[in-house]
């Protein structure tokens, strides 16, 4: 049996739902069936591929995220808002109402002997927003995996269930291309032993921990896991033993990638914890050699990344990644951005960059296939050559005229 949404949402209420894998399809396609009857909604919609949601997005759905990730991209031109925060602050934004508050949608894992539920592999936001929401309902899905260590929640919490046993959505890793192997030689490189890591999704990031076997008593500490982590974890390269905090744990909050990954991701060592613990500063503080790898649409000359605009389109978010760059970078890590020299036939270093995800203050080193610009401790002027030498070698003297018209540099 389906749920009358309009006994719990009015016109005008903010609700929110779980994201990515987590998210409760079959919950917000029927609010979506309902809202010409409840009324106008404002809701906070994380990663997404609903096509429901990103493609044919009913009148009476306002949409609002921490960015455009997964398909949220392809939303018709002003169907987007973007609350342009770091993940850090995302509970802060829930628990003063500035989204969400009025009804919350989640997946989670069937109750446990003491008759609490699991987020799962989607604890992110989900957590800190359900304690200060009014209305929880909840979809019961007997694939979703309890996960170790996270936080729970009662049965009794939720105002509605629909219990579903239907597949996760697995989201399968793009092979990485020519360049990204380059780049990931030049990552590996800046690890060392012992160090925790942040990384991401996508290509890059495969490519990553793909070079990663030879290391050791690596830890992870990171807003998302994938398959290549618990590749690692199984071969003895990830450990734990020498993270100052949480030692011997995948510390994380949200998982992504294959079926047989979430059923390993449920177990020890992972350990899923809400955003106000994994994004928070004074735990990142706390680990003395983290590395925090993210990506980027742009660096400009100064170091500043954008990591959410291109071509006055969002297809990004802040995401994580302001909150780990600043703590890796001024705690005795390494704050690194991996991304390749050209997109679409484009220069991705460039002169300046008309969005700030996150200041050069807080960026150590960029990486591209063409080399490792290290800027900590650079003036503007030295951030700036080093930047140029490791752009697409036929944009380098237009980046070197845009310093001074006079400048000109070998190609």
């Amino acid at each position: 049996m389906m749920v009358d949404f309009g006994e719990f949402v009015r016109a005008g209420d903010g609700v929110w739902w779980t994201q990515g894998a987590a998210e409760p399809v079959p919950l917000v396609n029927t609010l979506l069936d309902q809202l010409p009857r409840i009324g106008p909604v404002r809701a906070f919609v994380g990663q997404c591929w609903n096509p429901r949601v990103t493609e044919t997005p009913p009148d009476e759905l306002a949409i609002v995220s921490y960015g455009a990730l997964g398909d949220l991209r392809h939303l018709p031109t002003g169907r987007l808002e973007v609350v342009r925060e770091p993940w850090s602050q995302l509970p802060a934004l829930f628990a003063d109402h500035r989204v969400g508050g009025d009804v919350g949608i989640v997946q989670v894992s069937p109750p446990d002997a003491e008759g609490a539920c699991s987020f799962g592999i989607g604890t992110d936001y989900a957590w800190d927003a359900a304690q200060h929401t009014k209305v929880l309902i909840a979809e019961v899905n007997a694939t979703l995996p309890s996960t170790a260590d996270a936080p729970k929640l009662p049965f009794e919490r939720f105002a509605a269930v629909v219990r579903t046993d239907r597949p996760l959505l697995a989201v399968a890793e793009r092979r990485p291309r020519e360049a990204d192997a380059v780049i990931s030689q030049h990552i590996a490189d800046l690890v060392d032993d012992g160090d925790t890591i942040q990384i991401g999704v996508g290509q890059i990031p495969t490519a990553v921990l793909s070079r990663l076997t030879g290391h050791r008593d690596l830890g992870v500490h990171s807003g998302v896991v994938t398959d290549g982590i618990a590749d690692l974890v199984e071969q003895g390269v990830i450990t734990g033993s020498r993270k100052q905090i949480d030692p011997g744990l995948v510390v994380t909050c949200a998982a992504m990638g294959s079926h047989e990954f979430y059923a390993r991701a449920a177990q020890p060592p992972f350990a899923f914890r809400p955003v106000s613990y994994t994004h928070a500063s004074d735990v990142l503080s706390r680990l003395q050699s983290l590395v925090a790898i993210n990506s980027a649409v742009e660096v400009d000359l100064a170091g500043n990344v954008n990591a959410e605009v291109r071509g006055g389109h969002y297809v990004g978010a802040i995401g994580g990644q302001a909150d780990f760059a600043r703590a890796a970078a001024r705690g005795g890590g390494r704050s690194i951005i991996a991304l390749p020299s050209e997109s679409g036939g484009r220069s991705t270093i460039v002169a300046e960059t008309g969005i700030v995800s996150t200041p050069g203050s807080d960026i150590d080193v960029v990486v591209t296939e063409h080399g490792t610009a290290h800027l900590t401790g650079c003036d503007s002027a030295e951030r700036a050559r080093r930047l140029i030498a490791i752009a697409a070698p036929h944009h380098r003297e237009a980046l070197a005229r845009s310093i001074h018209p006079s400048i000109r540099v070998s190609v």
